[in-house]
């Protein structure tokens, strides 16, 4: 299936959105994910300078709840156990399977944590958008993209059993109620809040979502300096970023959007939040795979129900053509990750790098078999063989070089952000 790197609505919407945090982070004064004081308005009547203080406000309270580890069930695990700040705000709590791992002992899960840095610039809720006859699913959270919002994505955890495992909302209201920053929850939601189970689990959501919005996406890179002409790649960086743009080597960029040269790194998303079936390995040390009859078709469930398509799609377009497809997350922080892909299969960006460049000469490596092995049969069609390198014949040999695909990981280091507190 062809997919398109039009600038659609939607992903405008998006880069406004990531302005918007941008700005918000700059108003607060804010840089990094230090914890950093409460903000005093400088005229405590100025309605302005007040709301800027309430929203500085709930950004530390979104900090003290996403690192509480007293909030799941049995207690230890924190929302930052499977986002750490020295793993490009991933790291699925230790799991060693490439997948995340709960807070009961023994649960493991089917995918791999994503980042949840750069959140701001995802566009929601998950939308089909047709450009040029062509429809592709955009946006969304979580790699299926059920959920519609930061706010609703940073609740979901908390109730998961394979995550958090707390047995309701009233559960983990409770524990916000007990904690040491209950008072400042009271002082930003209301006196009242923990009265109703709803609201208060609602404003947690709130919350955690100020927090990453504005703490998790500092351009702090040594690629956003480059762009703003602060910095300049090595040798084998700059060869890197250009074989990442060329469209007849690497590709990378003709999905994973970047403008090095606008000055301005909010142009450089390094996603179009799409979804792609890419052919990824099956994980054999996922449990759920020990059944060969299981698969994860990504936007087909098994964690979500198919999404309804709207009117207008392109002719022909149901459903089962996007099963199997995942979202195509961020490249910023990448390097700092420990497993990639939706289930973990790879623990080294340099043999992610390799599987793109051989995947169609050489499938056995990879399957152990002529065509994928995580994929039904009547869905291997979805995989894609439209963009480059994906639709390399297969007796062209590798798209890359072992030096190129060096190079292409050490321009993927440059977009590592500046270390920062969790």
């Amino acid at each position: 299936m062809h997919h398109t790197t039009t600038m659609t609505p939607i992903r405008r919407a998006g880069a406004m959105l990531l302005s918007l945090a941008l700005l918000l982070s700059l108003t607060l004064g804010l840089s990094g994910c230090g914890g950093g004081a409460t903000a005093t308005p400088s005229n405590p009547t100025d309605p302005v300078a007040v709301a800027l203080a309430a929203t500085n406000d709930r950004i530390n309270l979104g900090q003290q709840i996403f690192t509480d580890a007293n909030l799941s069930e049995p207690r230890g695990t924190a929302c930052a156990a499977c986002h750490q700040a020295t793993m490009g705000f991933a790291g699925n709590h230790g799991g060693r399977n490439g997948v995340a791992v709960g807070s009961m002992p023994g649960s493991i899960g089917s995918r791999n944590a994503m980042t949840n840095s750069y959140l701001g610039l995802i566009p929601t809720p998950l939308s089909f958008v047709t450009t040029d006859g062509v429809t592709e699913a955009v946006g969304g959270l979580f790699w299926d993209g059920r959920g519609d919002s930061a706010e609703l994505q940073a609740l979901d955890p908390l109730l998961n059993p394979l995550e958090m495992n707390n047995p309701n909302r009233r559960s983990v209201v409770d524990k916000i109620a007990q904690s040491r920053y209950a008072a400042q929850f009271r002082q930003a939601f209301g006196a009242n809040i923990f009265a109703d189970t709803d609201a208060a689990f609602t404003s947690i959501g709130l919350a955690i979502a100020a927090f990453e919005r504005a703490r998790l996406q500092p351009f702090s890179s040594k690629y956003d300096a480059m762009v703003r002409g602060q910095a300049t790649l090595s040798p084998t960086e700059a060869r890197g970023m250009a074989l990442f743009a060329d469209p007849a080597k690497g590709n990378c960029a003709g999905c994973h959007l970047m403008n090095p040269t606008s000055g301005n790194p909010e142009d450089s998303p390094f996603s179009e939040f799409t979804y792609y079936a890419t052919g990824i390995p099956r994980n054999p040390a996922i449990p759920k795979n020990a059944d060969p009859a299981f698969y994860d078709l990504g936007l087909c469930g098994p964690n979500r129900t198919p999404p309804a398509l709207p009117s207008g799609v392109a002719p022909g377009f149901t459903i089962s053509h996007v099963c199997g497809q995942f979202r195509m997350p961020t490249l910023r922080n990448v390097a700092q990750r420990p497993a990639f892909m939706h289930n973990g299969f790879f623990n080294s960006l340099t043999e992610v790098v390799r599987f793109y460049s051989t995947r169609n000469s050489d499938p056995i490596r990879w399957y152990g078999q002529a065509v994928s092995n995580d994929l039904p049969a009547q869905y291997l069609g979805n995989i894609e063989v439209v963009k480059a390198p994906f639709n390399r014949a297969a007796n062209a040999g590798p798209a890359l070089t072992d030096a190129e695909i060096a190079d292409i990981v050490a321009f993927l280091h440059t977009l590592s952000d500046a270390p920062v507190a969790p």
